[in-house]
């Protein structure tokens, strides 16, 4: 039984760390919302670990993750957000092997800086986005978590891409991490130099133009899930695509330079959406329907034409 200390710990965590997310979390009902804490606690308390190494060695990274692995799976810990994880983690069933999976993903971030094609991106993301999707459902507790699962992964990987596309110079700057794939960086004559250079080039913007709406593809796919979960739960999952879709309009209005600076929505702007969110949910409980209407995805028969996507106002 997750007490009263271990979940002030994890939600701290939360929402100093999850601005975004945060919002989202706070429409989930309790049964699920102070679960969603611990979750996102854990993840964080691993990949901190990675990004804020200080002057640890890739040794003593990998062997405080497997510290975090051993507690997490049920070994004795004094930590309470990972005390509180591993309970958690039996209460709802996770399973063993999400947990491996993005453990195994943080410890390949030590020393991964470059992916050469999507693929390889899509691989680290199966422990990094997936596994943490994936995760969630669990807590969730769907009717049917096989019918969930497929397009809570998407939905990970969709998040994920879009922190990617959104910090593309900040992860070059501190952390020397290029998520794009280079083989699209190369394909539209595009490099990690130009990176480097803080040149938003033409070949650049057309890099990060086609990985949006490769991201796109991918909400397309996760949204088409939230029907599965049960329904107290699917307003918040609809809220968090909402808000993390928007970043699409600000890297658009930015024509796509996230080198210069990191797109960031404004805290008027998230509960704007989340008001016309919860209009539009009043009337019509079609996910898929609502994320079209206030979302910033533009719609798949646009993106198919290879039309290039004006911002859309702010509304």
């Amino acid at each position: 039984m997750v007490d009263d200390s271990q979940l002030a710990a994890s939600k701290s965590i939360h929402k100093t760390t999850g601005k975004t997310f945060w919002y989202a979390t706070r429409v989930l009902p309790k049964r699920v919302r102070e679960a969603t804490y611990v979750l996102y606690a854990f993840f964080r308390v691993a990949d901190e670990v990675v990004d804020d190494a200080g002057d640890a060695s890739p040794a003593e990274q990998r062997a405080e993750l497997e510290r975090i692995r051993e507690a997490a799976l049920g070994g004795d810990s004094d930590d309470p957000v990972l005390t509180a994880f591993s309970e958690m983690r039996e209460t709802y069933d996770i399973p063993d092997e999400e947990v491996h999976t993005f453990i195994d993903a943080m410890s390949a971030d030590i020393e991964t800086d470059r992916y050469q094609t999507f693929e390889d991106v899509r691989d680290y993301m199966r422990g990094s986005a997936a596994a943490v999707g994936v995760m969630m459902t669990y807590v969730m507790e769907p009717d049917d978590v096989s019918l969930a699962v497929p397009h809570a992964r998407k939905l990970g990987e969709a998040f994920q891409m879009t922190n990617f596309l959104r910090d593309v110079g900040e992860d070059i700057d501190e952390l020397d991490r290029v998520y794009l794939p280079i083989d699209t960086l190369e394909r539209y004559g595009s490099s990690v130099e130009e990176l480097r250079d803080k040149e938003a080039t033409p070949a650049f913007r057309e890099a990060m133009e086609a990985e949006l709406h490769r991201t796109e593809t991918l909400y397309d796919e996760g949204i088409k899930g939230i029907a599965y979960l049960p329904r107290d739960c699917q307003f918040a999952i609809l809220v968090s695509a909402i808000l993390y879709a928007e970043h699409h309009r600000l890297i658009r209005e930015r024509n796509y330079d996230t080198l210069t600076a990191t797109p960031s929505i404004s805290k008027r702007r998230k509960l704007s959406l989340l008001v016309r969110a919860r209009w539009h949910w009043t009337w019509n409980k079609d996910p898929e329907a609502v994320f079209a209407k206030v979302s910033s995805v533009p719609n798949a028969e646009t993106r198919s034409h290879g039309e290039r996507v004006s911002p859309s106002p702010t509304q």
